[in-house]
């Protein structure tokens, strides 16, 4: 699902975004609902959100809830962080980013091929932001077996830049 979000595009740089855990759900701007997984002990309601900075998921399971936000956040001045590993009652959770910059070109290439990927797939979720050629944050997420996989983009025209994010959340065997 692609939508055009009318909003005012907030996130400056790329290094301004912060990573948390836990976080309740923040105002938003484009919410995308899914259920994921097939048996009930499986199974996990998954909200996709757009934030007017960046992204926040949340996922209810049987075995508890795991909320992960990446947004510019007021109150924390810590920088995005490559990985991190966390045991999350009986998940296991895991996150990775990584920071690209690309030339113009590449740029405005890559963030057509990432929106074209995300706007039609069924869990997927991208918002484009007025006034900007190429700004936006997309989403996807992937059912897996004894969890969820989710990827986010963070995309900074300004800088050439392009914030891409992985997670996973895997109940413990």
């Amino acid at each position: 699902m692609l939508k055009s979000l009318s909003t005012t595009y907030t996130d400056t740089r790329a290094g301004d975004l912060a990573w948390c855990l836990g976080l309740e759900p923040l105002p938003a701007l484009a919410v995308l609902d899914l259920e994921l997984g097939g048996s009930r002990r499986s199974r996990v309601q998954v909200q996709m959100r757009l934030l007017g900075a960046s992204h926040q998921v949340i996922l209810d399971a049987p075995h508890g809830r795991c909320s992960e936000t990446v947004a510019c956040l007021p109150s924390s001045s810590a920088p995005l962080p490559l990985g991190v590993a966390k045991r999350i009652g009986e998940w296991d959770y895991e996150f990775a980013a990584r920071v690209e910059t690309l030339s113009r070109g590449s740029f405005a290439g890559r963030a057509q091929e990432l929106l074209a990927l995300v706007a039609d797939h069924p869990n997927g979720l991208a918002g484009t932001f007025p006034g900007h050629p190429h700004a936006f944050t997309a989403m996807l997420v992937q059912n897996m077996e004894g969890g969820v996989h989710w990827r986010t983009w963070h995309a900074y025209p300004q800088e050439g830049r392009l914030v891409a994010t992985r997670s996973r959340l895997s109940m413990l065997e």
